[in-house]
């Protein structure tokens, strides 16, 4: 029998993410930690647990609640959005003590209690998305057909708060940008008294139309979807309060921001709610412009809908928020995001500001007036802090890594990844109390990824050589140009929002050195655009998202070679997935002096066909600003292509849509310029299918060898 190699587990363990567990939720006391999990390193089906009392046990099984797997169409839409590829409960919300939780399984609704472990189907109107219990427990809010839906606790009283007006009109459900580009999976949140809640409502009938057919089934109609290319309209969002005894107060929300940034694009019109609450001081929004150089924190009377402006914030190149921001406390104030040369927090109570070299994650919560949150001065790391008046700036991870924390109470559950794997320990008090169990597999192929810096820009990167490798035992840079030297593959993502060099357990660091043990030196770089450093090094990339990035790419490439001289730069191939392929893509037209041949996957080549939020906020508008997105086209480069590129794309991507890969092929014949193109029938984004993601990796290899000439190797 054949031993499973890595590319075959990578696609059964569904990246190693099975057995993971993830999804923290502690109660207010401490005693409770809430979280989602699989049975194992192998199990694809999401468990609910309790994790009381120093050990752990199962609160709900899908498995044997009768789930059948099959979900309503807006919660297939959620959890792509979310890159959710589990199944079971990959989803939950609970009362504020933690005492009732509500999960939705193929469109039903449950509900479990910590104290009872009984698991209680609810009957509802419809199929159940994102259901959330009120605080107190009474009452389940749930959207189902487009309408936000109430139901009692125990089953009765099920009525809608707000139902459409239209076909394209939602109450409590995210449009693509909010969900996609902004990262605002909630639409709704209820009152800290639960009597009502603050909901958005979507209008997607000004957004144009696309369609996604499945060229593998003819014989079945497109799917219908509303997508807001950039310099297309938008939905239209509002907010509005809606009362469990029917009342419904509109929120008045500002049409446009003053004392605005200008600039060569300039839009002051509010268009993106980018997130929402509704605490113990009421509740808040923060809406930002057209061109996301303005937002405005806004305060909510819930009686009336009138808005008042707590606080202006600007950017000149473009706002970025830290996630769980605006928050507050009473001895803080409003905790929001500032913009000062660096991502950092701002106690609008105090005035005290996260120290400056200090980049901010994320906010991961409050308990009482302590605030946690993650941060670090070095790019590869993140670290876990508190801060409170009293003590000040507190940081409660040392080991290097990427740490999290989810807390409550005197409770605090470290979710802490190294390079030597991930753990979960649970503290009460700051003492160790227990541990959450990690049941994911170890990679069979054990990942030695080489940090370094590199270059004039200090680029944090990974080098992977072969297992059997040692650096040195290679020829030198003077030696024989025939010599034996070691071929390099440069897997980077280097674009917003992600990191690949991270002191962390992370899926890329095994594949990187799978096709290190295949013959190669891997080599990958985090450039100007990726998180983690500074704000300069993020607004680098302003108006041109491509050559910095190539150049950084290049850069770290020659800078490699010279610490390591047994890297073969005459044969240099690069391959990445979404803007990973859009970089490797770009790296073969303008840089063949470096890259020889690449391997682009799901490629957004022409930047005009992806959404308004995520290309307007580097490039600007298409219409007033058509040079930047001339300048990172692909599709209008396709003409300088003189290397071995092979193109992937999943045919059912509703993301990076297939058209991008389709007219950037079209370009390239039309100019005479050969290429490979695989297609991936009823793939969508993230491809995690076994059977296909486990060749790919394999095609991938192939096409490289050949294409650098290493058939024989």
């Amino acid at each position: 029998m054949t031993a499973e190699d890595l590319p075959l587990q990578f696609a059964r363990t569904k990246r190693f993410s099975l057995g993971v567990p993830r999804g923290f939720v502690v109660s207010p006391d401490g005693d409770r930690v809430l979280f989602l999990r699989t049975a194992s390193g192998r199990s694809t089906t999401s468990l609910l647990w309790l994790y009381e009392n120093g050990g752990e046990r199962t609160l709900a099984d899908p498995l044997a609640l009768g789930d059948g797997g099959e979900v309503p169409e807006a919660e297939r839409i959620r959890r792509e959005r979310a890159r959710e590829t589990g199944a079971g409960i990959v989803s939950y919300a609970t009362d504020a003590a933690v005492r009732l939780v509500a999960f939705a399984l193929s469109g039903a609704l449950w509900t479990v209690r910590t104290d009872e472990g009984v698991t209680r189907r609810i009957p509802t109107a419809g199929p159940v998305v994102t259901p959330r219990p009120s605080p107190d427990g009474t009452h389940i809010a749930y959207v189902s057909g487009g309408a936000l839906r109430v139901v009692r606790a125990d089953g009765t009283g099920d009525r809608a708060l707000a139902e459409p007006e239209g076909p394209e009109v939602t109450y409590g459900l995210s449009d693509h940008v909010s969900a996609e580009s902004l990262d605002r999976s909630r639409s709704f949140w209820w009152s800290p008294d639960g009597d009502a809640l603050l909901v958005v409502r979507v209008d997607n009938a000004p957004v144009q139309q696309w369609y996604i057919g499945d060229p593998a089934h003819p014989g079945r109609p497109p799917r219908a979807i509303r997508y807001p290319a950039a310099g297309t309209a938008n939905a239209r969002l509002s907010l509005h309060v809606v009362g469990l005894d029917g009342t419904r107060v509109d929120v008045d929300l500002p049409k446009e921001a003053v004392s605005h940034p200008g600039g060569a694009w300039t839009d002051p019109a509010f268009e993106y709610v980018a997130q929402a609450d509704w605490s113990g001081t009421g509740p808040l929004a923060v809406v930002q412009t057209r061109d996301q150089r303005s937002a405005y924190v806004l305060g909510i009377d819930p009686a009336t809908g009138a808005t008042t402006t707590l606080h202006h914030l600007t950017d000149p190149a473009w706002l970025e928020f830290v996630p769980g921001t605006p928050a507050s406390t009473t001895a803080t104030g409003l905790v929001l995001t500032t913009q000062e040369g660096t991502r950092g927090l701002l106690m609008t109570g105090t005035g005290v500001r996260t120290p400056e070299g200090m980049y901010v994650h994320e906010l991961l919560g409050t308990a009482g007036d302590r605030l946690y949150f993650t941060a670090a001065g070095e790019p590869t790391e993140a670290h876990v802090w508190s801060y409170d008046p009293q003590n000040g700036f507190v940081r409660l991870t040392d080991e290097p890594g990427v740490h999290r924390a989810a807390v409550g109470g005197g409770t605090v559950v470290l979710d802490g990844s190294t390079l030597d794997g991930q753990t979960v320990p649970v503290l009460r008090d700051g003492v160790p109390a227990g541990r959450i169990e990690v049941l994911a597999e170890r990679p069979v192929t054990r990942p030695r990824p080489r940090l370094l810096t590199l270059g004039a820009r200090a680029l944090r990167a990974a080098l992977y050589l072969p297992t059997s490798y040692e650096p040195g035992s290679g020829p030198s840079a003077t030696s024989d140009p025939g010599a034996d030297r070691l071929p390099v593959i440069v897997h980077s993502y280097s674009g917003p929002g992600m990191q690949t060099v991270v002191k962390a357990t992370r899926w890329h660091h095994a594949v990187n050195q799978w096709f290190a043990d295949q013959g190669f030196a891997v080599l990958s770089v985090d450039g100007r655009g990726t998180p983690g450093r500074d704000r300069a090094w993020e607004t680098a990339i302003h108006g041109d998202q491509l050559m910095p990035v190539i150049e950084d790419q290049a850069d770290a490439v020659r800078a490699a070679a010279e610490l390591f001289p047994e890297l073969d730069t005459g044969r240099v191939a690069i391959r990445g997935w979404s803007f990973g392929g859009y970089l490797a893509a770009g790296a073969v037209l303008h840089r063949p002096d470096v890259f020889h041949a690449a391997v682009a996957g799901a490629a957004p080549t022409d930047l005009r066909l992806y959404d308004t939020h995520w290309k307007e906020r580097y490039l600007g508008h298409p219409d007033v600003q058509p040079e930047h997105y001339d300048r990172c086209s692909l599709v209008a480069h396709a003409h300088k292509l003189t290397r071995p590129l092979m193109l992937v794309h999943g045919m059912a991507d509703d993301n990076v849509f297939p058209a991008h890969m389709l007219r950037f092929s079209a370009a390239l014949l039309a100019a005479g310029r050969p290429h490979s193109v695989l297609p991936l029938a009823g793939a969508t984004h993230l491809v995690a299918q076994e059977g296909v993601i486990d060749t790919l990796l394999r095609m991938d290899l192939d096409f490289i060898k050949k294409s650098l000439d290493l058939r024989s190797a």
